[in-house]
C-alpha cells in the first residue's frame, strides 16, 4: 500500500514538472505577464545594487570619447596639420570611427538586454555598412559642432561689441557640444520614425 502511494506521488510530481516545462516552452509575449521593476526587485537575491541610468551612462560615454577625439586630433595633430580643412576632415573621420568602434561597441557591451542600447545610437547597423554610415555621421557631427561654436562666438562678438572672448576648442566643451549634437540627432531620428509609424497605421 505504501509502495502504491509513493508511486502515485511520484507520478503527480513528474506531471506537475512536465506541465511547467510545457508552459515555459509555449510562452510568448502575449501570454507572458508583465511585472514592474519594483516587483522583480523583491525576489532579487543578495544586496541591492544601485544601477546607473542608461541615459546617464550613454551621456558620459559619448562625452568622454568625443572629448578624447578633440584632445588627440585638435590638440595633438593640430600641432602638425596646419591646413584647417585637412584637420576638419581628419576630425570628422575620427569622430565616425570613434562612434562606430568605441562608443557603440561600449554601449552594446554594457546593455542589460540585447538591443537595449539601440535607442542611444544614430546608426544601429553593424558591419561594413554601419561603419561607412558612421563615417558619414562623423561629418554631420563635426558640422553641427562647428556651427554651434560659430554661433556662440558671433553672439559673444555682438554682445561685447568686438571685444568678446573667443570660444576656443578644448576637450571638455567640445565633448559636451558633440554629445549634445549627437543626442539631438538621435531625438530627431526617433521623432521622425514615430511620425512615420503613426502615419502608416492611419493608412
Amino acid at each position: 500500500m505504501k509502495k502504491q502511494t509513493k508511486t502515485g506521488t511520484e507520478r503527480e510530481y513528474y506531471r506537475l514538472h512536465t506541465d511547467a516545462v510545457e508552459t515555459l516552452v509555449g510562452a510568448t509575449e502575449e501570454n507572458t505577464p508583465v511585472y514592474s521593476r519594483a516587483e522583480l526587485e523583491k525576489y532579487r537575491s543578495g544586496k541591492k545594487k544601485k544601477r546607473m541610468p542608461d541615459a546617464l551612462k550613454a551621456v558620459l560615454i559619448k562625452w568622454w570619447f568625443y572629448g578624447a577625439v578633440c584632445f588627440f586630433v585638435f590638440w595633438g595633430l593640430g600641432l602638425y596639420v596646419q591646413a584647417r580643412l585637412d584637420l576638419y576632415f581628419i576630425a570628422a573621420v575620427v569622430l565616425g570611427m570613434a562612434t562606430d568602434l568605441l562608443i557603440n561597441h561600449f554601449l552594446r557591451f554594457t546593455e542589460k538586454l540585447p538591443g537595449g542600447s539601440a535607442r542611444w545610437m544614430m546608426v544601429t547597423r553593424r558591419g561594413a555598412i554601419g561603419f561607412f554610415l558612421n563615417l558619414l555621421y562623423g561629418f554631420l557631427l563635426l558640422f553641427l559642432v562647428i556651427t554651434a561654436y560659430s554661433a556662440v562666438n558671433a553672439l559673444l562678438a555682438y554682445v561685447f561689441a568686438g571685444n568678446a572672448p573667443v570660444l576656443g576648442v578644448e576637450p571638455v566643451l567640445f565633448g559636451l557640444t558633440c554629445m549634445g549634437a549627437d543626442m539631438l540627432c538621435i531625438l530627431f531620428k526617433r521623432t521622425l520614425l514615430h511620425v512615420v509609424r503613426d502615419a502608416g497605421k492611419k493608412v
